[in-house]
C-alpha cells in the first residue's frame, strides 16, 4: 500500500473524527448515526484512495461533504455541536478532495484534454 496523497490521510483522518466525534461532543438521536455512518463512508473512500488510488474517490468524497453540509437541515438537527461538527467536517472533506484532484496528474490531464481537445 503506497499512499499518494497527504490529503487522503487527512480525510481519513476527518472520517475517524466523524465516527467518534458524537461521543466526545454528546449531541445524540439522528445526528449521531448519521455522523458515524457518514464518517465510515469517509474512511472507506480514503482507505481506497490509498489502496487503488484514482481520481474517482475524490468525487465520493465530494457527495459525502455535501452530505454533511445539508444533512443539519434537511435532518433537523439541533443548533448547536453537531450543526457546526457536520459543517466544518464536510467543508474539509470536500477541501481535501478538490485539492487532491488538482494535485491529481491522471485528473489534471484527463480534465486538460477534455476541455482543451473537446471530440468532434
Amino acid at each position: 500500500m503506497r499512499i499518494q496523497h497527504r490529503q487522503d490521510i487527512a480525510s481519513l483522518l476527518v472520517g475517524v473524527w466523524l465516527v467518534i466525534s458524537p461521543f466526545f461532543l454528546g449531541f445524540a438521536g439522528a445526528a449521531t448515526w448519521i455522523t458515524i455512518v457518514l464518517g465510515i463512508c469517509v474512511v472507506l473512500f480514503a482507505v481506497e484512495g490509498f489502496v487503488i488510488p484514482s481520481y474517482l474517490e475524490e468525487w465520493g468524497e465530494i457527495l459525502l461533504g455535501l452530505a454533511l453540509l445539508a444533512a443539519p437541515w434537511t435532518v433537523g438537527y439541533e443548533a448547536g455541536a453537531a450543526t457546526v461538527n457536520s459543517v466544518a467536517s464536510g467543508l474539509l472533506v470536500i477541501l481535501f478532495a478538490v485539492w487532491e484532484l488538482m494535485t491529481d496528474r491522471d485528473f489534471t490531464t484527463w480534465w486538460h484534454d477534455h476541455w482543451h481537445h473537446p471530440a468532434n
